[in-house]
């Protein structure tokens, strides 16, 4: 069994690349298995006088900008999320999904946060609470923040951290993102997985895990949004008779039957790996929605994308089982793609 401790960035000219630094049974620490340290620091010794790629060596130590994470907007918003509207400024439309738009904004022009403006005859007050109280019950560093609330008048506003780059999914089809290395591709799936492993651990289920639903921050950090649809699970299982359905997504179970768990989570979060490793690709290229309801349920699986590492599509193939409880839990893949060495991938 192998820890992962971090992931160390490295400057190679105007290219920031990424190393996984991994600490074995034995204590030892490594980038590959076969140099391997009994410290950090000789480590980062061997690799000033060994490259790390051709022609890319350590030298001196980036200087990090630290930027607060902040979980509130100030000391009163801790207890009291309602805010005033008058104390929120609009800038920039960000995108629009079927619960309302999101925009960029300021709280008092000063606090950078993104406003999600909810219309009522789109989404009920009753889904509006329910998705700011789960917001306010679950903190974790990879899911999104809630700052405050306005719901005073129509729309209604949730009131979040400001994520810069947007969505994963716009993020990946972006002129930026299709630079993104195997590293930072794999780094990005840990850092959803780790979250939803905390999801997992509060009994939460999404069930609407998507590429879309992840927002992107400073050093690609990643962020689980969009708790439209969360719901906590008792015995495992929620049943739902809703009809808005992320069909190529969605586990078979939940289409067939209405069965939500955080296995059907899982199913979602093989798509997920399929979007991020090809790029921001839909899923099922080609294939109407129910085209896809009926090949999968004949036992049907994506092939292996273009450029996608064998191990990797195996992991897909994991989530993608046929009976829920075959599928691994999700700290099960925290360690399965934590523990990945790019060297050896292929």
């Amino acid at each position: 069994m192998c820890l992962h401790l971090s992931i160390s960035s490295v400057l190679d000219g105007t290219a920031v690349r990424h190393y996984r630094i991994v600490q074995n049974d034995a204590g030892q620490y490594h980038l590959n298995v076969v140099t391997q340290f009994s410290s950090l620091k000789e480590l980062v010794e061997y690799y000033k006088m060994n490259c790390l790629r051709p022609g890319l060596q350590l030298s001196i130590p980036c200087q990090q900008q630290h930027r607060p994470n902040i979980r509130d907007l100030f000391h009163l918003t801790v207890d009291n999320w309602e805010r005033p509207r008058s104390e929120f400024t609009l800038t920039e439309k960000l995108g629009s999904g079927h619960f309302g738009k999101v925009y960029a904004g300021y709280w008092n022009d000063t606090v950078q946060v993104a406003i999600k403006m909810v219309e009522v005859d789109l989404m009920t007050e009753r889904d509006f609470q329910m998705e700011t109280q789960i917001m306010k019950r679950l903190q974790h560093p990879h899911l999104m923040s809630l700052y405050a609330t306005c719901t005073t008048s129509d729309p209604f506003y949730i009131v979040t951290e400001l994520m810069e780059y947007g969505s994963l999914l716009n993020y990946l089809r972006s002129n930026e993102g299709s630079y993104l290395n195997l590293e930072c591709l794999l780094d990005m799936t840990v850092q959803v997985a780790k979250g939803m492993e905390y999801l997992e651990s509060q009994n939460y289920i999404h069930r609407d895990l998507a590429a879309r639903n992840i927002l992107v921050g400073e050093n690609h950090s990643c962020k689980i949004a969009d708790f439209g649809l969360a719901r906590i699970i008792r015995d495992g299982t929620y049943v739902s008779l809703s009809t808005a359905i992320p069909y190529k997504w969605t586990a078979p179970e939940a289409i067939e039957f209405g069965y939500f768990s955080v296995k059907s989570d899982v199913w979602s979060f093989g798509i997920l790996l399929y979007e991020v490793i090809t790029y921001g690709k839909t899923p099922y290229p080609g294939m109407a929605n129910q085209e896809v309801v009926r090949v999968v349920s004949r036992g049907y699986r994506m092939p292996c994308p273009d450029g996608c590492p064998n191990t990797l599509h195996q992991v897909m193939l994991s989530c993608w089982e046929c009976a829920a409880a075959q599928r691994p839990s999700f700290a099960t893949l925290v360690k399965t793609l934590s523990a990945f060495n790019i060297m050896h991938l292929y």
